[in-house]
C-alpha cells in the first residue's frame, strides 16, 4: 500500500511543515518499512540537496505509560514470580520472553498483578514501558478495535500520526517494524478477545507483552505463558486488608471472617479496609455487620464486590455521593475537576476535594495528575445508580459537560486554527470554570491533546443521541488537532458526516465551514480533486451567504491547493483574492497567513527577491500580533529561500529562530522539518 502526503502546514499556524517546500512522500508497505524519503517534488532540478531517508522520530516519545503501581501490593508471589523469573531466565539464556497472559474474574486483580509486575521489570525494557486500556467490559464504551490501539501505541513510539497507514494490516506491519530492534515492554489490559489483541504483538521476541482478560484467550502466537488468577488465599486476603487498612485492626481474628463475606477479592477488600480506616469508632464486628447485612440484600451474581460498593456509599456525605453518581454519566474514561465541577454542578475547589477523597476511598483511580478514572465495576454501579436518578437531572448534567467540552475545545481551537472563522467570533460564555486554554498555543495544544479521547467520546455520545449540532460544533472545534496531529484518514470521515449533518440540520455555515475544513484535510492527503470539489461548495455557499471571511480562508485553501498540484499561476490568483479580501477586512493575521502563501509560490517559481519581500511581511504582522507559529513559519520559508541563493550563514540563523520557537511550541513535525532544512544548510 502506498500513501503520499504534503508535508503541509502551509505556511500559517494550521500546522508546522513548510507548505509547498520539500513535499514528504510517504510509502508504507505492508511488508517492508515504512519511510519518508524528503525531496522538492514540485521543483525537481532545482533544489538537489538529499534528506533523510527515515522520518525524524518525535522529539520525546512516551517511554512510561503505565499507571501508578500500588504501594500494599499483596500476595500473588507464585503468580509474578512466574513472570519476572520468566524474563530474567530470558535475558540469562537469549531465550524468548514473548507473552504473559493473565486471566480471571472482575475484580480479581488482574491489572494490579501486570501493572505491579511491569515496574518490577522496567529497567529491563529501556526502550518503553507503555500501557493500553482495550475496554473490552468498559461500561459505555465499545471494545477498542485494533487499529484504534495500534494508532495509540505508534504514536507513543514516535510516529507522527499524520502519517499512519489507513488499514489495520499497514499499522501493524508498521508496529512490528518498529519493535524489531527495541526491547520494550507492552501491557494490554482488559482484552476482549485473541482478535483484537493479535494485530498488537510485537514481533521482536526480545518485547515482554502482559495482557488482561477476563477470558482465556487461545490461539495467541508463539509460546504464551497463561496465568489464571483465582481467588486471594486467606492468608493472602487477610494481609491485605490489614496493611490497607490506615488503623490497627481491633480484632485481628475476624480478618478471616471479613475478607470471606469479601469472596476474597482484592478490590473490596481495597474498598472496606478505607471505611474501616475512615470510621475509627467502628470495630471489626461492626464492619463485618455492615458487610453481611449488604450481602444479604443482594442476589448471589452481585455479592461481594457490589456489597463493598454499598458500604462505601452508604457512609459517605450525601454531596459526594450524588457526585460520585453522577461521575457514572460521564461519557469519557478519564475527567479532570474542570469537567467534573461542569457534570457535578459544583465549584472547581469542590470537584477537586471530592475527586481526591473518592481516590482515598479507593474508589476512583488516579490515572494522571488531577486526572482520575474508575475500575470497569465501579463505573457499572454507578451507571446503575445515575440511572435511578430523574430523567431530567440526568439530561441537564449531560448537557453541561458536554456544553464544557464543545466550549473548550472551540475556545482552544480558535488559537490552533489558523485564522479566526466566521462562526468563531463568539464562543459563548461557560456557566463552570474552564481552564485557561485561550492563553497561548502550548496551553491550548496540550489541553486538546490530553482531552482528545474525551471529545471523541462526546462526539460519539452525540451521534448516538442524535444531537446533530453538537456534531457538527464538536467536529469543527477537533479540525485543528485533526489537521495537525491526524490520522487524515479519520479527519476525511469526521468532516464528511459533519458537513452532511449540517445540511441535514439547514445549517449552511456549518456545512460550509465543514466542507472547509474537509478539503484542508484531503488536499493533505493529495486528494487534490477531492479537495477542489468540496473547497468550491464551500466557497459558493460562504458567497452566497455574504460571509466574506470565510470567503476568504476557501480562497486561500484553493489557492494551496493549486499550489501543491503545481498550478503556480491559479494559486498566485486565488491568494491574492483571499489577500485582497482579508485586507479589506483589516484581517491582519489572515493577511501574514496569506503573504506566506504567496511567498512560497514565489519561491516556488524561482522569484526569490519576490519570495522575500513577502515573507518578510507576513514575518513583520506575525510578530506584530505575538504570533510565534506564524514566526517560526515565516522564518523557515526565508530560510529556505536564503539556501536557496546561497547564502548560507543567512538560512542557518534563520532556521535556528525557526527552531527555537518550534521546540518552545510543542510543534513536532515543525520541528523535524527545521531541522531538516538546517541539515540541508550544513548546519
Amino acid at each position: 500500500m502506498t500513501t503520499t502526503a504534503p508535508a503541509g502546514p502551509d505556511g500559517d499556524d494550521r500546522a508546522s511543515a513548510a507548505p509547498g517546500d520539500d513535499n514528504p512522500r510517504v510509502d508504507v508497505d505492508a511488508g517492508n518499512n515504512a519511510y519518508i524519503a524528503f525531496g522538492d517534488q514540485t521543483n525537481i532540478g532545482r533544489d538537489l540537496n538529499v534528506y533523510p531517508a527515515l522520518p525524524p522520530p518525535l522529539p520525546e516519545p512516551a517511554r512510561c505509560t503505565l499507571p501508578r503501581d500500588t504501594t500494599v501490593f499483596t500476595g500473588r508471589g507464585g503468580e509474578l514470580s512466574r513472570i519476572t523469573d520468566a524474563v530474567r531466565h530470558a535475558a540469562d539464556t537469549s531465550g524468548i520472553v514473548a507473552i504473559h497472559a493473565i486471566d480471571g474474574m472482575p475484580g480479581i486483580g488482574k491489572t494490579a498483578l501486570a501493572v505491579h509486575a511491569a515496574h518490577q521489570l522496567a529497567d529491563r525494557f529501556p526502550d518503553g514501558q507503555l500501557f493500553l486500556d482495550l475496554h473490552a467490559h468498559t461500561p459505555g464504551l465499545a471494545p477498542t478495535d485494533p487499529a484504534g490501539a495500534l494508532a495509540t501505541l505508534l504514536v507513543a513510539d514516535g510516529v507522527d500520526a499524520r502519517y499512519l497507514p489507513s488499514d489495520l494490516d499497514g499499522r501493524a506491519a508498521m508496529w512490528r517494524d518498529r519493535m524489531a530492534a527495541k526491547t520494550v515492554l507492552l501491557v494490554l489490559d482488559n482484552a476482549a478477545s485473541t482478535s483484537q489483541v493479535q494485530p498488537l504483538l510485537p514481533g521482536n521476541p526480545a518485547c515482554l507483552t502482559l495482557i488482561t482478560s477476563r477470558r482465556q484467550l487461545g490461539d495467541l502466537p508463539g509460546r504464551p505463558a497463561s496465568l489464571r488468577l483465582d481467588q486471594l488465599s486467606d492468608r493472602e486476603a487477610q494481609d491485605m486488608f490489614i496493611r490497607s487498612a490506615e488503623r490497627p485492626v481491633s480484632d485481628p481474628a475476624a480478618v478471616g471472617e471479613l475478607v470471606d463475606l469479601c469472596g476474597y477479592l482484592p478490590l473490596a477488600i481495597a474498598i472496606l479496609a478505607r471505611v474501616y480506616t475512615q470510621h475509627p469508632s467502628w470495630t471489626m464486628a461492626d464492619l463485618i455487620a455492615e458487610t453481611r447485612d449488604s450481602v444479604l440484600r443482594l442476589s448471589a451474581e452481585q455479592t461481594t464486590v457490589t456489597a463493598a460498593f454499598d458500604i462505601s456509599m452508604r457512609y459517605l456525605p450525601a454531596t459526594r455521593r450524588r457526585f460520585l453518581t453522577l461521575l457514572g454519566l460521564h461519557p469519557g474514561t478519564s475527567i479532570d475537576p474542570y469537567a467534573a465541577a461542569a457534570l457535578t454542578a459544583t465549584s472547581l475547589d469542590d470537584a477537586t476535594a471530592h475527586l481526591d477523597g473518592l481516590w482515598r476511598d479507593n474508589l476512583l483511580t488516579e490515572t494522571g495528575r488531577r486526572r482520575y478514572g474508575m475500575h470497569d465495576l465501579i463505573r457499572a454501579y454507578t451507571r446503575d445508580l445515575a440511572a435511578t436518578l430523574p430523567e431530567d437531572e440526568r439530561e441537564q448534567a449531560l448537557d453541561r459537560v458536554l456544553d464544557y467540552y464543545q466550549h473548550t475545545a472551540t475556545r482552544a481551537a480558535t488559537i490552533l486554527a489558523s485564522v479566526p472563522r466566521p462562526d468563531w467570533a463568539a464562543t459563548g460564555a461557560t456557566r463552570f470554570a474552564a481552564p485557561p486554554v485561550d492563553d497561548h498555543h502550548p496551553t491550548a495544544l496540550a489541553w486538546t491533546r490530553t482531552e482528545r479521547p474525551n471529545l471523541h467520546a462526546c462526539l460519539d455520545h452525540a451521534t448516538d443521541t442524535d444531537q446533530p449540532a453538537r456534531i457538527v460544533a464538536l467536529t469543527a472545534a477537533l479540525a485543528p488537532i485533526l489537521r495537525t496531529d491526524g490520522p487524515w484518514i479519520d479527519a476525511v470521515t469526521l468532516h464528511s458526516t459533519a458537513a452532511q449533518t449540517a445540511q441535514r440540520l439547514g445549517d449552511r455555515l456549518g456545512q460550509a465551514n465543514a466542507l472547509n475544513d474537509l478539503g484542508i484535510v484531503r488536499r493533505l492527503t493529495t486528494d487534490y480533486p477531492g479537495a477542489t470539489s468540496v473547497l468550491e461548495q464551500a466557497l459558493d455557499l460562504l458567497t452566497t451567504l455574504g460571509r466574506r471571511l470565510g470567503q476568504a480562508n476557501a480562497l486561500r485553501d484553493l489557492g494551496d491547493v493549486r499550489r501543491a498540484s503545481g498550478d503556480y499561476p491559479s494559486a498566485t490568483t486565488m491568494l491574492e483574492q483571499a489577500l485582497d479580501l482579508y485586507t479589506t477586512l483589516g484581517d491582519r493575521l489572515g493577511q501574514a497567513n496569506a503573504l506566506t502563501d504567496l511567498g512560497v509560490v514565489r519561491r516556488l517559481t524561482d522569484d526569490y527577491p519576490g519570495a522575500t519581500t513577502m515573507l518578510e511581511q507576513a514575518l513583520d504582522l506575525y510578530t506584530t500580533l505575538g504570533n510565534r507559529l506564524g514566526q517560526a513559519n515565516a522564518l523557515q520559508h526565508l530560510g529556505v529561500v536564503r539556501r536557496q541563493v546561497g547564502d548560507y550563514p543567512g538560512a542557518t540563523s534563520m532556521l535556528e529562530q525557526s527552531l527555537d520557537l518550534l521546540t518552545t511550541l510543542g510543534d513536532r513535525l515543525g520541528q523535524a522539518n527545521a531541522l531538516r532544512d538546517l541539515g540541508a544548510c550544513g548546519g
